[in-house]
């Protein structure tokens, strides 16, 4: 095992899953093959890099570094690895081989990596591993698997985030998710890109992350009439003897109905029922679903006689969910109904009642509210987000690019496939009003830009597209996580990674980070 110092970030949420034999078979017969034909002392660099920004947008969210450092921390072939191993491999396979990876570890493997949060772009390293060749192509395809989809989860939901602006957005997907570690991981990375909560109970424990939840349509359908409630009295919230509180919201229900001129009848008395329970229930905490019949005929007055009612017993509802129709036209009814009331019957906070949407919205849904006009104060997102259905897969590599000191590259046909050789840096270079102009690659025996001189930026593959830029301030990008079995870096908390999002994402113009047609940011090298 790892001579390893315990660091308070890690172990905290680690996935027994993650593993050495969490990888691909051909990486283990490429160890074999390695070490067969005398390539144990080899020393290798790889780049971890994607080709192409996820979901026809120009920027990438970078995310899964600590699962990486966490993964690291834990590599060891146990002895039922070793057996399995022995039963899958040719039996051609010899002992010692067996014996080499049981003793193997990651003591000699160092990774650099950009901070987990952090905007990023094609081609560039999002980390750069170092070490013997056996152990550090054996770490391809777990390194992948906690890289890929944890940065196009934080991706996707820092679009979300920018496209509903400072409303609310809560993650709602754990139902949709591809099993139960998928819906974990969406759960932790659409925090990390932006959301406010999620509504996956094991997430807010393993995660901190603020859980939220109302109720769905069968609470309210497993009510038909007002006689099958059981409990209809409620203590105030200043105390004292439980009063009347279904005879309270009926009243009120009565006053609304003359007030906005519809018949009683229409109100459905089965939904009245389900609000009454939730809110006895949930005086502190009463958010209910109006969809489930007539959102306008029954569910606005229903929901609205029980709030007025809890605010007559001293507690304050908190609003409606829409989950079905035109939720544009929906909310500015509900909300003109809330400010209606407000007005006249003098309860300010009505005016003020959150109102959230879900019904499988995705980043067009929400763009597509914002130029109709709506009243809506937060989302809820499910699907379009966890899946990722715009693009289900970012396509991240893991390429060596220097043996043993010399540079290694792989030509391809096809331009986008053909890998920048050698040991690079990449630097961030900055204009005078603190955005971005463009990411540099460089080998590190060069010497890095420099704030205030001017850099010739070329393009990695065509000759002819270059041009000078003068930084008024240069960032280095990659910085060391790992080396001789310890983590180097005190690793962030996930709100700090979360800050970092919103941090970076502010360096970036909005032209780059628009949804429609958004402009390229450009990729150089300071070599040819």
């Amino acid at each position: 095992m790892n001579n390893i110092v315990e660091d308070e970030y890690v172990g905290k949420g680690q996935n027994g899953i993650v593993q050495p034999l969490l990888t691909d078979l051909y990486q283990i017969t490429m160890a074999y093959a390695y070490w067969k034909s005398g390539k144990r002392n080899a020393t290798a660099v790889f780049d971890l890099y994607f080709r192409k920004n996820p979901f026809h947008g120009e920027f990438t969210i970078f995310a899964g570094l600590e699962e990486c450092l966490k993964f690291l921390c834990k590599f060891h072939y146990s002895d039922s690895d070793i057996q399995y191993l022995r039963k899958i491999l040719p039996t051609s396979t010899e002992d010692e081989f067996f014996r080499y990876l049981q003793s193997l570890t990651v003591e000699d493997v160092t990774l650099y990596s950009v901070p987990e949060g952090t905007v990023v772009f094609p081609r560039e390293p999002l980390l750069r591993v170092e070490g013997p060749l056996i152990i550090v192509q054996i770490l391809e395809t777990t390194l992948l698997n906690l890289i890929n989809y944890a940065s196009l989860m934080s991706t996707n939901a820092a679009r979300f985030r920018l496209a509903a602006g400072q409303l609310k957005l809560y993650e709602f997907g754990l139902r949709r998710a591809q099993g139960p570690d998928g819906g974990l991981s969406a759960s932790k990375y659409s925090y990390i890109g932006g959301f406010d909560g999620t509504s996956n109970v094991l997430a807010g424990k393993l995660y901190n992350i603020p859980v939220k939840g109302t109720h769905a349509h069968s609470y309210v359908t497993s009510y038909c009439c007002l006689p099958e409630l059981v409990l209809t009295q409620l203590s105030p919230k200043s105390g004292g003897e439980k009063r009347e509180f279904l005879q309270h919201a009926m009243k009120w229900r009565e006053q609304l109905m003359s007030f906005f001129q519809v018949p009683t009848s229409q109100a459905n008395d089965g939904e009245l029922a389900a609000f009454v329970s939730f809110a006895i229930a949930f005086p502190d905490g009463f958010m209910a679903l109006v969809d489930t019949y007539d959102v306008v005929k029954s569910g606005l007055f229903n929901f609205c006689s029980v709030g007025l009612a809890l605010l007559d017993f001293g507690y304050t509802p908190i609003g409606i969910r829409l989950d079905s129709g035109d939720l544009a036209y929906l909310s500015n009814i509900a909300r003109s109904c809330f400010k209606k009331i407000a007005d006249n019957f003098k309860v300010p906070s009505f005016e003020k009642l959150l109102i959230m949407a879900s019904n499988d919205i995705n980043e067009e849904t929400i763009l597509s509210l914002n130029e109709q006009g709506h009243s809506i104060d937060a989302f809820g997102i499910g699907t379009h987000l966890v899946t990722c259905q715009k693009q289900p897969a970012l396509g991240g590599v893991f390429k060596m690019v220097e043996i043993d000191g010399q540079p290694r590259i792989k030509l391809s046909h096809d331009v986008e496939k053909v890998t920048i050789p050698g040991r690079k840096e990449t630097f961030r270079l900055y204009g005078g009003e603190g955005y971005a102009l463009i990411d540099i690659l460089q080998r590190t025996v060069e010497e890095p830009p420099q704030e205030n001189h001017r850099v010739l930026c070329r393009h990695p593959f065509q000759e002819s597209k270059r041009a000078y830029v003068t930084p008024v301030k240069v960032e280095k990008l990659l910085t060391l996580y790992w080396s001789k079995g310890k983590i180097c870096q005190k690793l962030p908390n996930m709100q700090e990674i979360r800050e970092r999002v919103k941090s970076s994402l502010r360096i970036l113009r909005s032209d780059i980070k628009r949804s429609l047609n958004p402009t390229p940011y450009k990729v150089s090298c300071l070599w040819i």
